[in-house]
């Protein structure tokens, strides 16, 4: 995996995955957060940015084991 997600990577990524399903954005501060993402985007110099629409609650302990935050 590239140090820096392209559109290209992130499309890859979710080619084989159910559309119907929901998407998240998991923050590690101290303690993981599962975060919402808001439907639009912004492109800017370059970067695509994905808005965050909340925060939802604790991020399971399986997905923080998955991603090595434990």
């Amino acid at each position: 995996m590239p140090q820096y997600l392209t559109v290209t990577h992130l499309l890859a990524q979710l080619q084989d995955v159910d559309p119907s399903l929901r998407v998240r954005i998991a923050v590690n501060p101290d303690f993981p957060f599962s975060h919402l993402l808001a439907s639009n985007l912004v492109v800017h110099d370059g970067l695509v940015y994905l808005a965050e629409d909340g925060q939802e609650g604790y991020l399971p302990t399986a997905v923080s084991d998955e991603l090595a935050w434990a």
